[in-house]
């Protein structure tokens, strides 16, 4: 075997097991090993009968050193809380954590890792295999499926305590898995999003997979997806430490070869780069809306997303296909060069842009009596403006422009003329905390009095798509349906462009 690829997975193994190796050292080989507690809240009682005093409630995954057995029960050491007693034999699995019980546990460890419920216990079976198999094992396909389970039992239970009902009893029962499983040196990250925990595995099991030459595509592609949860980044990171995230994300998922991957799987990984690089192409822009890695970013994620099998695509996964395809479609804007300001003849505004304070974009509009120094109008932000969005309605009386504030979440600015000089309405994907959500202008009404917007977004837990006839004074909705079939007036004055282009009519 090759020294390095021997010294890699060593090194795996004594980290992934360093604090239960600490917790419950290896017996003497005169001891009668140890053994693994595969049922919640099993007892440990003082004598070796049910009527005995409780020293402790144990939990799936926990590991206990034998001593002795006595009638059905066993007499064991419990290392976490160093206290002794007496646990029934049927509620734990008894381990010798030898070279030759190996691949009995990885067998065991097969079953369980299908098995919602069961991580905690997944997770205490992984180590005892990572404990027990021999180097030469580790470096091989044996290896890269123990480091594919526990990667897989971490995150299933991360992903179970993010949406646990504090209070429940269920809460209390995840609370003492996620123990379990720092017990053996397993980490998590939990951020506060919108009053509620997120939980997150910090994936150094599926680090290491990757890293395995000998792991196989659909092992790569569990692992990339896992380490590239949009859900688990860190909130509170500054743009730029949010940038570097991006691109590794797309580094990692770059490792899957999606072509020998099953059909669903293979859209998973699809969508997810579809994501990233829509956000991508939004850091980028940030920076210069010019740059051509930004044209460059955004035209890959919608070949990711382009590429998704839709007769693939499994009920559970359509909310992933709509989070990508916002989030694709929110720098859509990205892939049509803005065309230069040209003067018109007449009171018909243009848009022109600026710098403003760092960071700032300003928007102008002028026409041919009002100057970019006495403009119109000026209005600044510190999001990206799409100027090839803009549009101006037939009479010359309102602008439509495409701002993108954050990722994944692109609004409506609407630039209209009143008695008292022009003004600006910004109109949101959804009136939602901003989450993830695209409104986009589809087209003017003559009369100078409506415009048609199509709206998508996700927030609060629920996603919506409608189309719409707004009118232009205080951008209130005089019709929404689902289906745009529904709207004659759709029907009849969408904007052919809008509708080539757009991705709401997916």
């Amino acid at each position: 075997m090759n020294t390095s690829v021997a010294t890699l997975v060593l090194a795996v193994a004594s980290a992934a097991l360093t604090v239960a190796a600490e917790a419950a050292p290896l017996p003497p080989a005169a001891s009668l090993g140890s053994a693994i507690v595969v049922q919640d809240q099993a007892s440990l009682r003082a004598a070796p009968r049910d009527g005995a005093q409780q020293q402790a409630s144990l939990w799936q995954g926990e590991v206990l050193e034998v001593r002795g057995e006595r009638l059905d029960y066993l007499q064991v050491w419990d290392h976490k809380r160093e206290r002794g007693g007496f646990i029934r034999a049927a509620d734990v699995r008894r381990v010798a954590l030898t070279e030759a019980e190996a691949p009995a546990l990885l067998a065991v460890m097969r079953f369980v890792q299908e098995t919602p419920g069961a991580e905690a216990l997944g997770i205490g079976l992984a180590a005892a295999y990572l404990q027990a198999a021999p180097a030469r094992a580790l470096a091989v396909e044996e290896g890269a499926q123990a480091f594919d389970a526990l990667g897989s039992f971490a995150d299933r239970l991360a992903r179970r305590a993010s949406v646990a009902v504090p209070g429940k009893a269920s809460g209390a029962t995840l609370s003492a898995h996620l123990d379990v499983a720092n017990g053996y040196g397993v980490r998590f990250a939990t951020y506060e999003v919108e009053g509620r925990m997120q939980v997150c595995y910090e994936g150094e099991a599926f680090r290491r997979l990757l890293a395995m030459p000998v792991a196989d595509a659909e092992q790569l592609a569990r692992a990339a997806l896992a380490l590239t949860r949009p859900e688990c980044i860190n909130p509170d990171l500054p743009a730029h430490g949010r940038a570097k995230v991006t691109t590794w994300q797309a580094e990692v998922l770059e490792r899957v070869d999606v072509a020998s991957l099953p059909g669903y799987l293979r859209n998973r990984v699809q969508m997810r780069r579809a994501s990233v690089w829509g956000a991508a192409a939004f850091q980028q822009a940030r920076k210069n809306v010019g740059d051509p890695a930004v044209a460059a970013a955004a035209a890959r994620a919608l070949t990711e997303l382009s590429g998704v099998s839709k007769a693939e695509l499994p009920d559970e996964d359509q909310s992933a296909y709509n989070h990508a395809a916002m989030r694709v479609s929110a720098v859509r804007w990205a892939l049509v060069p803005a065309a230069a300001p040209v003067a018109t003849a007449g009171n018909r505004p243009i848009l022109l842009t600026e710098p403003g304070a760092p960071g700032e974009t300003c928007v102008l509009l002028v026409d041919a009596q009002h100057s970019a120094q006495a403009p119109l109008l000026r209005r600044c932000t510190y999001g990206v403006v799409w100027t090839a969005s803009a549009s101006t309605n037939r009479e010359g009386t309102a602008v439509a422009l495409a701002v993108q504030p954050m990722e994944g979440w692109r609004e409506l600015w609407v630039l209209r003329k009143t008695e008292g000089g022009w003004l600006v309405d910004v109109l949101p994907p959804a009136a939602t905390t901003p989450e993830i959500g695209v409104a986009e202008w589809a087209g003017w009404v003559p009369g100078g009095q409506q415009m048609l917007v199509a709206r998508e977004a996700r927030g609060q837990g629920r996603y919506r798509k409608s189309f719409e006839v707004v009118r232009l004074e205080g951008l209130t909705t005089e019709r929404v349906t689902g289906d745009v079939a529904a709207l004659p007036l759709f029907q009849r004055w969408q904007d052919p462009a809008w509708k080539r282009q757009t991705l709401s009519l997916r």
